[in-house]
């Protein structure tokens, strides 16, 4: 059976098996977990090599259902654990009788973005991620306050999660070949976690701050301060220049406004 790469999915193939062995071989077994899911497994270059370790409880999520069928015919003692869905919609907490695993993946880069918003939503049962993603996909999740590339996924991910950059991948071990190059990230779940006192709240925060990132946060967050007091240093500065820490200490500051109705 031969399939092609869809253009309509955005599907590029990787192609060369070192780069494979060493995206799989970054999964450090962080959080003490044995079960792994794989996002779109596609023709299995990375299922075999995890396939390998015996100690693994490997599962795929795969949205096309040719490459499904492709799978079990490469695969087919994997047959009963590849998943025909997209990733975005399935009910995680089927997987795995509610324990831990790893994530993995060459991510499709027009949904990498969702499909790391949507890990963080299962946090507590996703302590490690490995993925390959767009190059500047990877930079805004690794990115430091500060920097143009900081923002509300930099924020949200390193509120929970440690992200670490391993290593770029050209584009000339796919096929098709990209316009640009991968960078593939680990990110481990943070043991220092931060003391949400209304993680909602925080989220919201987060978001409203970057979508006026060249305002201050004075004018960014004034539906939640009108006509109370404002004298939080914090508001003097613009969303890029706060750390996460920042973010938590300003939620703080906001909630105990609500509370106290300053």
């Amino acid at each position: 059976m031969t399939v092609k790469p869809k253009k309509s999915l955005g599907q590029h193939f990787l192609h060369d098996d070192n780069i494979a062995r060493k995206i799989t071989s970054s999964l450090s077994g962080h959080g003490n977990y044995r079960n792994v899911l794989e996002v779109g497994p596609g023709k299995g270059i990375l299922s075999k090599h995890l396939f390998e370790n015996p100690d693994l409880n490997w599962h795929g999520i795969e949205f096309d259902k040719e490459l499904v069928d492709y799978f079990i015919e490469q695969f087919p003692s994997a047959a009963s654990k590849i998943k025909y869905g997209d990733f975005l919609s399935y009910d995680l907490r089927s997987l795995f009788n509610n324990e831990k695993y790893g994530l993995i993946g060459n991510f499709p880069y027009n949904i990498s973005s969702q499909i790391v918003l949507k890990a963080l939503e299962h946090r507590s049962h996703i302590p490690e991620i490995v993925g390959m993603f767009q190059k500047e996909v990877a930079q805004r999740l690794s990115s430091k306050p500060g920097n143009k590339t900081y923002g509300i996924l930099s924020v949200l991910c390193q509120a929970f999660y440690d992200v670490e950059v391993l290593f770029n991948v050209s584009e000339k071990v796919f096929y098709p070949s990209p316009n640009i190059t991968s960078t593939v990230i680990r990110m481990k779940i943070r043991d220092d976690a931060l003391d949400f006192k209304n993680e909602k709240l925080f989220f919201e925060i987060v978001k409203k701050a970057f979508n006026r990132r060249r305002k201050t946060l004075r004018n960014c967050l004034k539906q939640y301060l009108s006509g109370r007091d404002m004298g939080f240093a914090l508001f003097d500065k613009r969303a890029e220049q706060l750390s996460v820490d920042d973010f938590v200490s300003l939620t703080d500051y906001v909630l105990q406004c609500k509370k106290t109705g300053l």
